[in-house]
């Protein structure tokens, strides 16, 4: 793949294990809604952080911990969420 100048090459959202990431690029300039979670409604089922698609979700201590520097607010997490946890709002 040729990436034209001054373009970033990096991977986004790229995880390791240990839930740390690496490369990406910041969305949150363009993103509309981003996710609320309601920690007191997680189930710790980690259907939404295996199913971001741009490993903006990591697994915390008690509910998922969004990174939204890479997240770009598809809603992809909040629709997986079994328990409803995840509430996508508009930014402001």
């Amino acid at each position: 793949m040729t990436m034209a100048s001054g373009e970033a090459s990096e991977v986004k959202g790229l995880m390791l294990g240990g839930g740390k990431s690496i490369g990406g690029l910041d969305v949150a300039a363009w993103r509309v809604f981003r996710p609320v979670v309601e920690a007191d409604k997680c189930k710790r089922c980690w259907l939404c952080a295996m199913y971001c698609p741009e490993g903006a979700v990591a697994k915390g201590e008690k509910s998922p911990v969004i990174d939204l520097r890479f997240c770009k607010g598809c809603g992809i997490c909040a629709n997986e969420c079994p328990a409803k946890a995840i509430e996508m709002v508009k930014e402001e």
